[in-house]
């Protein structure tokens, strides 16, 4: 996760505050001053950061926190809301035009991933039934316009160029045109970037802007960039009135200052975040979401969706009875994992599980390919029966299935002692996949969506 560090570290500060009982207002200023060190270091602006503990210290040195029965609780909470409020406070949606097409234009330094980041945002809007056209603006950096073209083939999503050799303005309008006439009702603009801010390309920027009017211009920013992407995205919105921003590669261990900083230095909200290089990975922003996991509550809502697109309802059903009846094999555990795989890396989805930060070993979880690839090839390796029946696999059966697997002796063994652990989260999960969970979760995200917090 982005904010890994700056998570820990609050998270800390809030556990010694909560051991304490009572508070003091002496207790609080020590814990907001942790609280500033730790945001500096995740490479928040520093008047950011001054502003934000200025106004947390303000509500939670008042009488009724510091006298309440869970003073530390209230202290969290108030966090909470300004963490949420300082990111935008609110999820802010992708414009629609009344006359489509909605004219979308990406904008941002070379490097920062504009074109993969539109590609990624084509297939979000067709998964949502829209017909967006993808155009290549880009005529200066080598492949720009074959990279577009091979992501809308990819996604079956029509791609529009001119080729090199026409003017960018030119494209926009002829794309415009095109979309309009085909009954596309997104358009989506892959502009150009350099490797700094100059005249040229932010005069190349305002014309296409004059010239289609877009709805949305999206600034795609890098966010291992740290305090410089916020930098960038001020001086881009200064010249083109950016309407939001898009922060790629929030599944690094990237500190999170930008994604903490923008809002607040630029007035442009995050609309959307990268988690990964797959063309599924863009996520809606959701400013409250994210401050309930970068404190420890974990983020249900996201996790809840995720497994009500991503997951077969009868495989689920099916799984979930052999689960409850004590029938789970190797061959189950193996679709299980591949039905937990579409949700995304497994870290990531443990991140948005309430308190998983304080299970043990949880931060040594990493479930990756070619993992996965190793473990199907040890359960390949068995016979039917083996795989449906563990107590089967004496030493020299297991000594069969590392020759035949391409695995260690060590690593079979604790592939199958694994299996018992791994058992038992998935029987955590199955109550979510199948058709109580599936009432459960709809039931859990109205109250979520209500305002229910799970405790720190």
């Amino acid at each position: 996760m982005a904010f890994e560090g700056l998570a820990t570290r609050l998270q800390s500060v809030f556990s010694k505050l909560r051991g304490k009982g009572k508070l003091t207002e002496d207790d609080v200023n020590e814990a907001l001053r942790e609280v500033r060190l730790a945001l500096l270091e995740a490479d928040v602006n520093f008047k950011v950061v001054k502003d934000f503990v200025a106004k947390v210290r303000e509500k939670a040195i008042g009488q009724e926190v510091l006298q309440s029965f869970t003073p530390a609780m209230v202290v969290v909470d108030i966090v909470n809301k300004e963490l949420t409020e300082l990111m935008g406070g609110t999820q802010s949606k992708l414009a629609r035009s009344n006359r489509p097409p909605t004219v979308i234009m990406m904008a941002g330094l070379q490097g920062a991933g504009k074109t993969t980041t539109s590609g990624k945002l084509a297939k979000m809007l067709q998964q949502q039934n829209h017909r967006p056209l993808l155009a290549a603006a880009d005529i200066y950096r080598p492949a720009a316009i074959k990279q577009l073209q091979v992501l809308g083939e990819q996604l079956k999503v029509p791609v529009f160029t001119l080729g090199d050799q026409i003017s960018p303005v030119e494209i926009a309008k002829s794309a415009w045109q095109h979309a309009k006439e085909n009954g596309n009702d997104y358009l989506i603009i892959d502009t150009a970037g350099r490797l700094h801010i100059d005249e040229a390309l932010m005069e190349e920027l305002r014309n296409i802007a004059a010239e289609v009017k877009p709805d949305e211009i999206l600034f795609v920013v890098d966010s291992m960039t740290g305090q410089e992407a916020v930098n960038v995205a001020e001086s881009f919105h200064k010249q083109l009135e950016l309407t939001g921003v898009v922060l790629t590669k929030m599944d690094s261990d990237t500190r999170g200052g930008a994604a903490l900083s923008v809002k607040a230095v630029t007035g442009c909200p995050i609309k959307f975040v990268a988690t990964g290089e797959k063309l599924d990975a863009l996520e809606p922003f959701y400013p409250d979401r994210m401050a309930s996991r970068i404190l420890g509550m974990g983020d249900m809502l996201t996790l809840i969706e995720k497994a009500q697109s991503a997951i077969d309802a009868d495989k689920a059903k099916e799984m979930e009875r052999k689960m409850r009846s004590a029938e789970f094999t190797f061959d189950d555990f193996l679709e299980q994992m591949e039905q937990v795989k579409k949700l995304g890396p497994l870290d990531q989805i443990l991140d948005m599980l309430p308190g998983a930060n304080k299970m043990k070993g949880i931060k040594d979880v990493k479930v990756d390919d070619k993992q996965m690839g190793r473990v199907a090839a040890i359960v390949k390796s068995m016979t039917k029966e083996e795989r449906a029946n563990p107590d089967m696999l004496s030493l020299n059966r297991r000594k069969r299935l590392a020759a035949g697997s391409g695995n260690s002796l060590n690593d079979v063994n604790r592939f199958i002692k694994q299996f018992e652990e791994m058992r038992k989260m998935m029987k955590q999960l199955s109550g979510m996949m199948g058709p109580k969970g599936q009432k459960m979760m709809k039931n859990m995200k109205g109250k979520l969506g209500k305002g229910m917090r799970f405790p720190f």
